[in-house]
């Protein structure tokens, strides 16, 4: 029996993910693509919850390259870096490894505030983000980048939230606790509170979770 558009199911997708993580980038962009093959049979809610890889890591930012070198050994870093510029072509993105790294607590305060502003642009400014972060060499630390980017995706109040350092703070954690504290790695998708994905799955994956569900 055909279904109407009215009655198509809701899948709802929680993320967990942080903001410097190339993966990912890598899952959200194949997410989308099996969300944009599925959506003559499914509508859509995809919600991003912070996580983060290094919570101590300094908040003014530091060298990048610097930054991953030391942390992983120059001869595996380039081996990493490598391998991702490969799979960002694959996906029509240029990766760059300029600029800096840090902390990412700013960016999540303001992917989970906007939130309160509708899901879509939530995703729009992770969208926003990860571009400037992994293909424009710019670092989601620096308030200017991150106001630029909720301009850029229409979020009002970015100015009053990142203005005040604990605005938000408390949102982001509970967030984390209630999504991401029992998880060891990134991206994990929660697909319609059942199924759970890790990694940079290819979009055949996410398309067999929504049948499943």
């Amino acid at each position: 029996m055909a279904h109407s558009a009215s009655e198509k199911k809701l899948i709802k997708i929680d993320v967990s993910a942080d903001t410097v993580c190339p993966w990912c980038f890598v899952g959200k962009q194949n997410l989308q693509k099996a969300i944009d093959s599925a959506r003559d049979q499914f509508d859509f809610e995809v919600r991003w919850h912070p996580y983060f890889l290094n919570p101590d890591a300094p908040k003014e930012g530091v060298n990048k390259t610097e930054f991953y070198k030391q942390r992983f050994g120059a001869v595996q870093y380039e081996g990493m870096m490598s391998h991702m510029r490969k799979i960002f072509n694959g996906l029509g993105f240029e990766y760059d490894t300029s600029g800096l790294t840090g902390n990412t607590m700013d960016s999540h305060r303001l992917i989970t505030y906007a939130a309160s502003q509708g899901y879509d642009k939530q995703n729009a400014l992770v969208d926003e983000l990860h571009l400037n972060y992994f293909c424009q060499g710019k670092y989601i630390g620096d308030r200017q980048v991150l106001l630029d980017a909720a301009r850029k995706v229409g979020i009002e109040g970015a100015e009053e939230l990142l203005s005040d350092p604990r605005r938000g703070i408390d949102e982001v954690n509970e967030e984390f606790e209630k999504y991401s504290s029992r998880i060891n790695g990134v991206p994990h998708f929660l697909i319609d509170g059942k199924f759970k994905i890790s990694g940079g799955q290819p979009p055949e994956v996410f398309l067999r979770a929504f049948q499943a569900v």
